[in-house]
Order: structure tokens, then sequence, then C-alpha cells
């Protein structure tokens, strides 16, 4: 049975494959629920913030070290028919990919360990239904990708998204918090919140100066 990922979206797709440069306009991806993150020549990087939630324990309690994401990538022509030919030279089936458009992946961080695991990968099409789904369990080490790698810049925004947002993904997620983790949630909420007051302090007081700057700057050449 397939599945879709965005329900009762009225999609503006344009597939023109006359030629290998055809223009082609990806599924529109609702704002409302998907956070864009960057684009790249081949790929369209969206989150799911809406679902964003953390893990659960065999007891139903909220483990705040595990962050679960559902994300959504959206490919240009190019690497649609790239993932065609690949599949078409692995003598993999292509039957059914005709209107591939994207894939959809579910992400599980251990933010503590700073490693993120692809639990499931499910090519879509342009009305995000699921054509294909493989569950590949591939853990990588986030401190081993680069910093100018797609999916190194996608992974540290989604944990950057997690950090400024704790009690939004706190209510998505459907379990408890042990009195334990409570009162450590909280502690590292005020924490937070000290820092981010401290940081808007510091860029008041670098706007001030650069007024101050700016301003003399101006003066010396009126005296000019």
């Amino acid at each position: 049975m397939k599945k879709q990922w965005v329900c009762a979206l009225a999609l503006a797709a344009a597939l023109h494959f006359g030629t290998a440069e055809a223009t082609y306009v990806p599924p529109k991806v609702p704002e409302d629920v998907y956070q864009w993150v960057q684009s790249s020549e081949r790929m369209n990087y969206f989150f799911n913030k809406e679902q964003i939630c953390y893990g659960l324990d065999d007891k139903g309690h909220v483990d705040l070290d595990t962050l679960i994401v559902p994300v959504i990538k959206t490919y240009d022509a190019v690497q649609i028919e790239d993932v065609r030919m690949k599949r078409a030279w692995r003598m993999e089936p292509t039957d059914g990919l005709e209107d591939l458009a994207g894939e959809a992946n579910y992400l599980v961080f251990q933010i503590p360990r700073g490693v993120v695991t692809v639990s499931a990968v499910e090519l879509i099409d342009s009305h995000f239904w699921t054509l294909e789904r493989t569950e590949p369990k591939r853990e990588i080490v986030i401190g081993d990708l680069t910093e100018k790698s797609r999916d190194g810049i996608f992974y540290r925004a989604i944990l950057a998204y997690e950090k400024e947002h704790r009690p939004e993904v706190l209510a998505h997620t459907k379990g408890t918090l042990t009195d334990e983790d409570k009162e450590r949630f909280e502690k590292e909420e005020k924490k937070h919140a000290k820092e981010l007051k401290k940081k808007e302090k510091e860029k008041e007081k670098a706007r001030k100066e650069k007024e101050k700057r700016e301003k003399k700057a101006r003066e010396e050449r009126q005296e000019e």
C-alpha cells in the first residue's frame, strides 16, 4: 500500500523530458509543515518541523538524547535521470519511477554522540506518494563531514533547530519526562535563555559600535 507524505496537496509540477537539458519544476513542498534548509545543484533539502520529536525508551519516557526527524529531498531533472540510469545499470527495476520526484528519509540523531542514522529511505513521486522503501540503517558521524558537505550542513541545521525549539519539539513527542529529565530540561532551557540574552547584548553592542564608527567616518569626510 502506498503512503502519502503530504496529504491533500495541490501540486504544480512541470515535466518536460524532451532533451537531457529539459526544464523541470520540482513539486512544491508546503512551508507550513517543512522547513527549507538549502538547495544544491541536484536537490532541495527540507525537514518536517511538525513531526520532529524526541525518542522514547521502552517505558514510554522521553529520551532527550534521541531526535527523530522525517525529511524530504526533491530532485532536479538530472538527479532523477541519474537515479534511473544507475538502477538500470545495476539491473534493478525502474518500473513505476516515471514520476520520480525525490526521496523521503527517516533520520534518528543520537545527539550526545554526534551520530545520525538513516533508518529508512523512500523514493517519492510528484504527489509525495511512496514508490519504494528501503531500510539502510546507515550510521553517519556528523563530525566526519566537512563544513562544505551538503549532508553535513543539513544535519547541523536540524540540530541547531532542535536547540532553538526544544519546548516545541518536546510538545511533538508522545511520551512523558521523568522527574530527573524534567529538571534537566528546565535547567538546560534556563541556561540556553541566558546564552541567547548574552548573544543579543553582544549583537546590540556590536551594532552600536558600528554606528559609532560610521558616524565618525561621516564627520571626518565632512571636515575634509
